[in-house]
């Protein structure tokens, strides 16, 4: 049975179709997106137009010049010699169900996409780019004969998925596989080997410049610049950390523990890492195996992305783990999971969870093997994939999964008992917090009210029972949105700056939780030989939950459902946009088909699922965010404005801009003017000048555009160190990123913030010279009618 969300009085009409908005780019293929963080419980979902860097190929790597000399034959390295240990080369062939579901993938494609696409050979030439993009961006593992080869096909890819004859596919992915074998032999002998990092040579880290490896003398080159950058990553890191504790003993203050691997020699750690990636990718048996799911994500969403970048098709595993984050509840034990150097380590536990509540387990332990009930027989998991050594811990609610442990405290490794549980992930749901800031005429502080909200959220499967208790986006901000009037908060900041979207129906019913009623957003779809179908979406609720003055905090990392939230906001002047210079720019509406069940057949399990753009959506003026995105008010310093490609204008054959007429519903409250947005971005800009941390922020913006432009890395250790004490933006931006995927209970406050709700106090003020007042009521209740009082608000 398929699912729905139509998003207009929030009433679930049908359970047809599921239509989301999210970020999902090219970082849903199998192979370039083996998450490095995958839960046992839910994905945390960082900002997936960052670079994605894949297990695979984690760093960009580049041409000439030889400084290798034999080891020594010391102990160090000596040890771990299994990259050269034989394993055989898995040869994959399609199943018939491959066959059926490329079919049909190709078929739905061609009827329901938004531009009902002739799948043709300008399609089939951007899918062969795709294809190799995705297996190798970077340029590490085929040679530029294999391109060569391959290229007779390269406008065949249109006959072969409507076909479903997928040899050619099976054949270039068992090329990579094959590669990758020989690459690891490679690898084994260059950690065989003494490196001079005295040496003055530098390794290409524009992906843009590089080119296929033309002669093994080239591959080979290529893999010894990359395997001393990854020793000077490691060296580097062992550096900072050491610094750290130096400085953590200076102020009397508890030094971080050393991590076992940290005091590990980066040869015998990158030995483990490759055996364990060449293990991962080579073994066929079922435990953490290359399969046909991989095979065929990889190629279909070439296929998928060669029409837009956000039509793509998920395996089972894929589709299971998207229907976990999008309504924040799974069955499982309550840990988020990661993949280090071939160990599954525990990243954090969810709070009251099942793992947490047995007090057996913690963060950064290992688990190296898993059981099933009280007697089922441990399975070695070391090497295993993230997404099957997840698999085998989720389970049905009430039945045990045995755990075996090794501590990171260093104690004896122990097997452990948990019943697994309903795991509802709070952590990712919207969470409230009061601050306090700045002073009134009675000198008294401003209560300035902070929501934030990671993604827009609904539990299809408990609104599909009925369950009243559903957990969305809308209810949860309802209750914390009524929580802040009976504090008496002056205003209220709505973070969406790392909310990459999600249901439809939330954007739209949270966005009536601050108007009346009135559009909210307008999409735009054509049927074959029919005229464009223009359809608006309303919010029909007269009730307010919020009527007081209101700041949106936005990033580029704001996508699809923060757009329309956004936008809406903007257009009708109900508040303020602040942040980046500009939102994401994606302005199409994704909706899944469940191939399966597209077939007709009972069980439906393990055929995937494909996600596909079916419209384009417009703010209620008729603009479209489609790359442009949604324009800020006021600008604060960011990074992201300075990063490159994490919008939606960066990535191939993304769609284009359009605007249709304004929506016709559409009150304006006039909250918002360009002569208020001047003066609020002149008093902001003032105190940032002003700001020391907005200072050091500035610098580092500066520093990162100057490394940016440098398109080598030096591999001379002085050097390299020199510029590793400079470089701290990117170092800076990863930590924020980390931390978006930790547990905290509570906001934090920062500098950054700070200035956020200074801005929100100097909004009310200005508003308040101009004689625009907001009403005194902050909630307006909904008004009874016959129709409410028989079907609800």
């Amino acid at each position: 049975m398929k699912s729905c969300w139509l998003s207009l009085a929030s009433h679930v009409l049908t359970l047809s179709m599921l239509v989301f908005f999210g970020l999902g780019s090219r970082a849903t293929s199998p192979v370039r997106a083996q998450p490095a963080t995958l839960p046992a419980t839910l994905p945390v979902t960082l900002p997936v137009t960052l670079p994605v860097t894949p297990a695979i190929d984690p760093d960009p790597n580049a041409s000439a010049g030889p400084h290798v000399t034999p080891a020594d034959g010391s102990d160090s390295l000596q040890a771990v010699k299994t990259l050269a240990d034989p394993i055989p080369v898995p040869t994959l062939a399609p199943r018939p169900q491959d066959r059926i579901i490329a079919r049909n993938f190709a078929r739905i494609l061609q009827i329901s996409h938004l531009e009902h696409p002739k799948i043709d050979d300008e399609i089939s030439r951007r899918t062969f780019k795709l294809l190799f993009e995705l297996l190798d961006p970077s340029k590490l593992y085929f040679n530029q004969s294999d391109i060569d080869e391959f290229s007779r096909y390269e406008t065949d890819f249109d006959d072969i998925v409507k076909s479903g004859d997928l040899t050619v596919p099976f054949a270039i992915y068992n090329r990579f596989l094959l590669r990758i074998d020989e690459r690891m032999k490679t690898v084994a002998q260059l950690l065989e080997m003494r490196h001079d990092f005295t040496v003055d040579e530098e390794m290409v880290k524009d992906k843009k410049l590089l080119t296929y490896p033309k002669t093994e003398a080239e591959a080979f080159d290529r893999w010894r610049k990359r395997i001393k950058f990854e020793i000077l990553v490691l060296k580097g890191e062992a550096r900072d950390k050491a610094k750290e504790r130096e400085k953590a003993a200076a102020s009397n203050e508890e030094p971080a523990k050393v991590a076992k691997e940290d005091a590990e020699d980066p040869i015998l750690r990158l030995r483990r890492r490759y055996n364990g990636f060449r293990k991962r990718m080579l073994q066929v048996n079922g435990k953490g195996a290359s399969n046909n799911d991989e095979v065929l994500e990889v190629f279909l969403t070439s296929v998928g992305t060669a029409l837009d970048p956000h039509s793509t098709y998920m395996s089972p595993s894929t589709y299971e783990n998207f229907l976990i984050s999008i309504g924040l509840r799974l069955q499982g034990i309550g840990a988020t999971l990661t993949s280090v150097d071939g160990y599954t380590v525990i990243k954090n536990l969810v709070k009251g969870g099942a793992a947490q509540k047995s007090g057996l387990i913690k963060g950064e332990d290992k688990i190296i093997a898993v059981g099933q009930g009280k007697e089922g027989p441990m399975e070695d998991i070391v090497d295993w994939k993230l997404n099957d050594v997840v698999s085998r811990i989720r389970g049905e609610a009430g039945t045990i999964v045995r755990l075996e442990i090794l501590p990171d405290d260093g104690g004896a490794r122990k097997t452990v008992e948990i019943t697994r549980e309903v795991i509802k992930l709070e952590d990712s749901a919207a969470k409230g917090e009061v601050f306090e800031v700045g002073n009134k005429g009675d000198g008294t502080p401003y209560k300035i009210g902070i929501v934030n909200l990671p993604s827009f959220y609904f539990d299809m499967d408990a609104a599909r029972r009925g369950d009243p208790n559903a957990k969305s986006t809308t209810t949860d901000v309802r209750r914390i949105l009524k929580d802040f009037v009976a504090q008496d908060v002056d205003a209220v900041v709505l973070d969406l700056q790392y909310n990459g979207g999600g249901s439809l129906q939330e954007a739209v019913s949270l966005t009536g939780l601050f108007i009346e009623t009135g559009n909210v957003v307008q999409t735009k779809d054509q049927m074959p030989n029919m005229p464009p179908r223009i359809r608006a979406l309303n919010d029909l609720d007269p009730g307010v939950d919020w009527t007081g003055p209101l700041v949106v905090m936005v990033s580029k990392f704001s996508a699809s459902a923060s757009e329309i939230f956004a936008g809406a906001i903007r257009d009708y002047q109900r508040g303020l946009i602040v942040g980046d210079s500009r939102t994401h720019g994606k302005g199409s509406v994704q909706q899944m088909k469940v191939l399966g069940e597209e077939l007709g057949l009972i069980d439906n399990s393990s055929y995937g699922a494909l996600k596909l753009t079916i419209q384009g959506y417009y703010l209620p003026g008729g603009e479209s965010p489609q790359l442009k995105g949604v324009v800020s008010d006021v600008v604060l310093p960011s990074l992201n404005d300075v990063i490159e490609d994490i919008c939606e204008e960066d990535l191939d054959y993304a769609l284009k801009f359009e605007k249709i007429p304004a929506a016709g519903q559409f009150p304006v409250f006039q909250y918002v003017t360009a002569k208020l947005d001047k003066v609020l971005q002149s008093e902001s800009d003032a105190r940032t000048s002003k700001n020391t941390e907005f200072d050091a922020l500035k610098r580092d913006i500066a520093l990162y555009k100057e490394m940016k432009a440098k398109k080598t890395i030096t591999l001379n250790e002085e050097k390299y160190f020199a510029e590793l004490d400079r470089l701290n933006a990117d170092k800076k931006e990863k930590e924020k990123y980390e931390k978006m995927a930790e547990s905290e209970d509570k906001i934090k406050r920062d500098f950054y913030l700070d200035e956020v709700m200074n801005i929100a106090v100097d909004y009310m003020n200005e508003l308040r010279k101009e004689g625009v007042a907001f009403p005194k009521e902050r909630s307006k209740a909904p008004k009874r009618t016959f129709f409410s009082d028989l079907f609800g608000p």
